[in-house]
């Protein structure tokens, strides 16, 4: 295709999203398998379709009028925990049961830091997520939920900190709790009951920020409080920006909590995000999200055990070493060492949020496995992701297909309604989802 060409399918489908229009791209194809097909160990792999411009099939955000709520599994029951919130996006449950929710979303680029790839193209990528509800100016606060009586409703909700740098992850270790931002991990000390914070932040790391194609960046804490786990999403989709702008990033950091050293614990995982300890094994897992334009049917997000030291691929390769060759040049030997992800999700389901099912007062069968909030795809025709699904585990792992959770995020319209981001299980057993279309965070329990 030639370039004044694009330029022009560029511009009609700016007019089309602009009109309010959810479908467009240059070659109008759709996914060819269910997406079944892609979830589970061994996903099928179909041949690549590269493009000049992705399939994008938005769903519109429309969040919630009066008692709508998505549809929980059978022998649950879904209320609204907390509402009017400021696009939630990540969750912690504090030990006195207090809920943590950053209010946030992407940060301003700093510095005179710009894209090396298509400018058209990303004004295009801007125009979508807008659509989508995920433009909007950041809050940068994490606000504190509290549930006294016990009803499932929370009666308190405080702002805890503000003027934060788009916080995401939190995680308290002892009597000190870690945020991290876009650019860094930074702690402030607490107590328990405290419903806000007014203390400064202190340092513990700098994380690579400024530019960010990702900016989300959880953290975790080892099970000695020694260590801290922190997530930080590749600048770019397949390294089209540069590979030196990658320089510590598609990367999970291994942190000393006390002097703030660092080092990479896994690398080659395009955007990771969700992460939590197995609890019969101790391993650590995440969920990532991969490449996009390959197509409706590739490449699978997935959730899988992160091994220290470990290579997952991206961007030279995929599910293991399935090259792609967009990215020049290649680097074979570090091919021959990308670790095949554990279990595939789907194609451009988006997982975001991920928690182990310890504690939970659901049905039975979620006994024993992962919770993942799929944020749902922006280039799949037809949508998958939008909605909360339980990856079942045996012998600490996956064992069986998904099954859905919390659903109907979509109406009839092909609006979204919300998106599911972080989750998590509450003091009391329910499983809370930050919902950062609709504004909510929801909690499932066991009827």
């Amino acid at each position: 295709m030639n370039k004044p060409l694009t330029v022009i399918a560029v511009a009609v489908a700016l007019v089309v999203v602009a009109a309010g229009g959810t479908y467009w791209s240059i070659n109008r194809t759709n996914a060819q398998l269910d997406n079944t097909a892609s979830t589970g160990p061994n996903p099928t792999l179909p041949e690549q379709q590269q493009r000049m411009l992705p399939t994008v099939y938005i769903a519109p955000a429309q969040p919630w009028t009066g008692n709508a709520t998505p549809k929980g599994v059978a022998g649950t029951k879904v209320v609204k925990f907390a509402a009017e919130l400021n696009h939630p996006r990540w969750l912690y449950v504090l030990p006195n049961g207090d809920v943590l929710v950053a209010e946030t979303n992407a940060p301003e680029p700093v510095g005179n830091e710009s894209y090396k790839g298509s400018k058209v193209k990303a004004f295009v990528q801007d125009a979508v997520m807008a659509r989508a509800g995920a433009k909007e100016p950041s809050a940068n606060r994490i606000s504190l939920l509290r549930d006294a009586d016990g009803d499932g409703v929370a009666e308190v909700k405080n702002v805890f900190l503000k003027d934060l740098t788009s916080p995401y992850g939190m995680v308290l270790v002892g009597n000190e709790l870690f945020v991290a931002n876009a650019n860094g991990i930074v702690k402030f000390p607490y107590k328990e009951g405290d419903t806000s914070i007014s203390a400064p932040a202190t340092k513990v790391t700098d994380l690579p920020g400024g530019l960010n194609h990702h900016w989300t960046k959880n953290v975790v804490a080892s099970k000695d409080g020694t260590k801290l786990y922190a997530t930080v999403g590749s600048n770019s989709n397949v390294g089209e920006n540069g590979i030196e702008i990658e320089e510590g990033r598609a990367a999970i950091w291994e942190i000393d909590r006390a002097t703030g050293n660092k080092r990479l614990f896994a690398t080659g995982l395009r955007n990771p995000n969700g992460m939590g300890w197995e609890p019969s094994t101790g391993a650590l897992w995440t969920v990532v999200n991969e490449r996009d334009e390959l197509g409706g049917d590739l490449v699978p997000d997935y959730l899988t055990s992160v091994q220290d030291g470990g290579f997952y691929g991206w961007p030279y390769s995929y599910f293991g070493q399935n090259v792609d060759n967009r990215i020049q040049p290649q680097k074979p030997e570090l091919v021959a060492k990308a670790i095949k992800p554990d279990y595939a999700l789907g194609t451009h389901v988006a997982p975001l949020g991920m928690t182990f099912a310890e504690g939970n007062t659901l049905p039975q069968q979620f006994a024993n496995g992962a919770f993942v909030g799929l944020h749902g795809s922006w280039n799949r025709k037809p949508r998958s992701g939008y909605s909360v699904i339980f990856v079942p585990f045996a012998n600490g792992k996956p064992s069986g297909q998904p099954i859905d959770v919390l659903t109907d995020f979509v109406n009839a319209n092909g609006d979204a309604n919300g998106r599911p981001v972080g989750v998590t299980i509450d003091k009391r057993g329910g499983l809370l989802v930050a919902d950062d279309v609709g504004n909510v965070i929801w909690r499932v329990a066991g009827t």
